[in-house]
């Protein structure tokens, strides 16, 4: 009896829980994360040049503050936007998930509660059946006959018959427990069931707001990434124009050096990646006649000539220094991994011209290395190679993609 009352408590609470309100109900629409995580159009952010235009003309520079401040507002803006949305994304996940979890409890209770009351109706009917065997046993034969052919043992046989009697109410009540008990059991599975087809629906509820939420939170970090990224330039800029003064090479770099990290230099596009070196294109990308082997072969960079020896060559972005050594007719070599598959080669550095150590990480336009011509070398040069997952390409259209011009 108490494990029959302690088992419909249960089931009361059970139900209780499946009060619970539905995933669906809860949250912000997912169209609204869609939005802020969608990539937004690229700011035409303003270039140094475009201060130094500007200050040409009273009204041209009280229009490039307009615009560089509306900018600066508005990246602040958008970074409070997308962290909005993904604070309320991740409070959508929480629920969600919590939900999920109730209703696994929920499950997994019904489940364990159909289980153990088909053992109980289990056992009842064993007993039943093994006491229905012993019922025929006891009351097997001609009753009559035996009663009235053997007056010595008929004390003995009504004692037995009255056992039987006994034996036979006995079962009956083991019976009526064993069909309650499997009808229990059959109730609770069948709620069991309902039960798991629901928490389907919740686990689906879960992953689709994890996937908001992640979505969100991307879109929050890289909304503040364009923010750290321009901030520090926009404001440099905005201070040379408001004091009416030039721009100096402590300015930019300033700027660049916020940008991009501590030994960031040179000239940087506003995508993270430098010009390795000055100069000019004395060599394309592509099969060419070898000027010392006279042979047709591969030339598998870009050399940029002109600038002579000992001139700065830079971090074409940053990144980790895999190998600084020689190389062959790379002569004194570097390269940088700079993730994503992608990696950058320096060669023919001059003797001694290696500033950097493997292991060490780079920022972009980070002074590396100094023009030599060791190696398979005619003179003073830097080659500079672009791989994309170990393949070669050629660097002039990958640079120009990312905002810097070789040619």
């Amino acid at each position: 009896m108490a494990g029959r009352a302690g088992r419909a408590r249960w089931v009361a609470a059970l139900a209780a829980f499946a009060l619970l309100p539905a995933v669906g109900t809860l949250g912000i629409e997912p169209a609204a994360i869609a939005a802020v995580s969608a990539p937004s159009a690229p700011a035409d952010y303003p270039t140094w040049q475009d201060v130094k235009n500007a200050q040409a003309n009273e009204a041209a520079k009280k229009a490039e503050i307009v615009r560089i401040k509306a900018l600066l507002d508005q990246l602040q803006a958008e970074v409070e936007q997308t962290q909005a949305v993904a604070v309320a994304a991740g409070i959508e996940y929480e629920k969600a998930q919590n939900a999920f979890d109730e209703q696994a409890f929920i499950t997994q209770k019904y489940r364990e509660q159909a289980d153990a009351a088909q053992a109980e109706s289990d056992a009842s009917r064993k007993a039943a059946d093994q006491l229905l065997a012993e019922i025929g046993k006891t009351g097997g034969g001609d009753l009559t006959a035996n009663l009235l052919g053997d007056s010595n043992s008929s004390d003995s046989l009504l004692y037995r018959l009255g056992a039987t009697s006994r034996a036979a109410e006995r079962f009956e009540a083991i019976y009526a427990d064993a069909l309650r008990q499997q009808n229990a059991a059959q109730a609770l599975t069948d709620q069991a069931e309902v039960e798991e087809a629901k928490l389907e629906e919740y686990r689906l509820a879960a992953e689709h707001a994890l996937e908001a939420a992640v979505a969100a939170a991307e879109a929050a970090a890289a909304k503040l990434a364009e923010q750290q990224t321009h901030q520090a330039e926009l404001e440099a800029q905005l201070a040379v124009l408001v004091e009416n003064r030039q721009a100096t090479e402590a300015d930019y770099v300033a700027g660049v050096r916020a940008r991009w990290g501590a030994n960031a230099g040179g000239e940087v596009s506003a995508q993270g990646w430098a010009r390795p070196a000055g100069g000019y294109i004395s060599s394309s990308f592509g099969m060419r006649y070898h000027p010392i082997y006279h042979v047709w072969k591969l030339h598998s960079g870009v050399d940029l000539a002109g600038v002579g020896c000992n001139a700065p060559i830079y971090a074409a972005h940053g990144g980790t220094v895999t190998y600084a050594g020689p190389n062959g007719d790379l002569g004194n070599f570097i390269q940088i991994n700079h993730g994503d598959g992608i990696t950058t080669g320096y060669g023919h550095i001059i003797a001694g011209g290696i500033g950097v150590r493997i292991g060490e990480n780079v920022d972009p336009g980070q002074n590396i290395a100094r023009v030599g011509s060791t190696g398979g070398s005619t003179g003073c040069h830097l080659h500079f190679m672009v791989r994309i997952n170990g393949t070669l390409t050629d660097p002039v259209p990958f640079l120009r993609d990312r905002g810097i011009s070789l040619g």
